[in-house]
């Protein structure tokens, strides 16, 4: 067996065993580089570490210690509070305030799990107290992170853009931002219609429970309370007279108004700042992000409490065991004999839907962190070759990658199915497991025909 078809095998393991096992990938590849490294080709420790990506690790570590920081001093529940404000109680525009909210805070730098784990038990304590379909509500938020998951700051953006810079690929950061955005619009729109969402147009919250609406009729079956009265303008009385405050599952209070403060206002000029200091002035993302939060943790000592424990380490520890594997096998030769064999098929155009579907498959049962840290520099040598458009590839890759988020065995969609309602649960879960991989057929087809075919480099 040669050595570049084990490291294969190895690679593919890796995802096995942390499937089906309660192993850590990132921990598993950082093993696998050490034993391929040291004991299978003879380099030394040194060696195997010049593949530890530093530069991806101050990027996880800045931004998701400055988004915990807006988790910890209430910025994010400010921001949702306000948001919802700002739709003046319309319950239709609700899940489209949840898919906004989480694209911006993902957009921003927030690891898509982590922003899902924030806003999916806030979701879901409006889709409770409206009645709206818990799954439309879930797919919503994840829907959202995608949506934002791509700017240059983010964390998928900067796994994706860092490799096309490191393979001297042409790339287009904000093209691939704007293509994620408007794809998972799309999915939005449809989602929305699909689970009920037409049936709450016209409906506004005025206040103590009470929906004033101005459709003629609405069904039950979409999530909303039937309505009584005469013609015109009516109001009911929510089902639940009682106004749900707290979350179905977690029991954590659904945010409420609250002032803007100094700390949160320090906040939110930090998450500008960076955002003009990276777009405007090309700062690095990491070092800018992590200054920033400092500053923030000197100007706010009490909202550092927690803030470093709750930097997303399980990421950190996933996408730098994933890289350093990966760049171990571009040492010893794999990453070019695979893509030579795909460029070799004979058909590139065959050969980058079958790179999309296997990302798509592959990402809908484990992390598409871990995907595009590993996938995408698979398919470099294939890019080298020209016969397909690098852009609308990676683009394509991307896309198909990460939309399949919402299968239940993801973590964004597990996490929709533990914060429904427990007696919708199994439901969700169906609901979420039909649509994911639903996802997994049409992205990679749909993503191939818009960006691929046309021919975009």
């Amino acid at each position: 067996m040669s050595i570049e078809l084990l490291s294969i095998l190895v690679l593919a393991a890796l995802f096995l065993i942390a499937t089906v096992r309660p192993v850590h990938m990132g921990a598993l590849a950082l093993v696998a580089a050490f034993i391929m490294g040291t004991m299978v080709i003879g380099e030394d420790v040194d060696t195997v570490l010049l593949g530890f990506p530093a530069d991806l690790f101050v990027i996880l570590v800045g931004v998701t210690y400055l988004f915990a920081l807006a988790k910890a001093n209430g910025t994010i529940d400010w921001v949702v509070v306000k948001s919802v404000r700002m739709v003046g109680g319309r319950i239709a525009l609700i899940p489209w305030v949840m898919f906004a909210i989480t694209a911006v805070i993902t957009s921003v730098g927030a690891v898509v799990p982590a922003a899902v784990a924030i806003i999916a038990p806030v979701a879901m304590g409006f889709a409770v107290r409206y009645k709206i379909r818990p799954v439309l509500m879930g797919l919503m938020v994840i829907n959202g992170a995608s949506a934002g998951g791509f700017s240059p700051i983010s964390v998928f953006g900067s796994i994706v853009n860092g490799v096309v810079v490191r393979s001297d690929l042409p790339g287009s950061p904000g093209l691939l931002f704007l293509s994620s955005l408007l794809f998972n619009i799309g999915l939005g729109i449809v989602v929305f219609f699909m689970f009920g969402g037409r049936s709450f147009i016209g409906q506004r919250d005025i206040g103590d429970g009470v929906i004033r609406s101005t459709n003629r009729r609405t069904s039950p079956d979409d999530g909303a309370e039937p309505q009584s009265g005469g013609s015109g303008s009516r109001t009911s009385r929510a089902a639940n007279t009682t106004v749900q405050t707290m979350t179905p599952s977690t029991g954590e209070p659904i945010p409420t108004e609250s002032s803007l403060d100094r700390h949160k206002v320090f906040t939110l000029v930090g998450i500008l700042v960076l955002a003009v200091a990276v777009l405007g002035f090309g700062f690095d993302v990491g070092f800018t992000a992590v200054t920033i939060a400092v500053i923030l943790s000197l100007l706010s000592p009490e909202s550092n409490k927690g803030a470093v424990s709750a930097i997303a380490w399980p990421t950190v520890l996933l996408l730098c065991g994933i890289v350093t594997y990966v760049s171990l096998m571009e040492r010893i030769g794999t990453i070019d004999w695979l893509g030579n064999g795909v460029a070799n098929i004979g058909a590139p155009l065959f050969a980058a839907i079958l790179i999309c579907f296997i990302g798509a498959i592959v990402s809908a049962f484990a992390s598409t962190t871990g995907i595009l840290g590993a996938l995408i520099p698979l398919a470099v040598p294939f890019l080298m070759t020209g016969e397909v458009g690098a852009i609308g590839m990676i683009i394509a890759l991307s896309i198909s990658s990460s939309v399949v988020d919402s299968s239940p065995f993801s973590t964004s969609g597990a996490l929709v199915v533990a914060n429904s309602p427990e007696d919708q649960r199994d439901k969700v879960f169906r609901q979420l497991m039909v649509w994911g991989f639903s996802m997994v057929l049409i992205a990679p087809v749909a993503t191939w025909l818009i960006f691929i075919v046309p021919g975009w480099s």
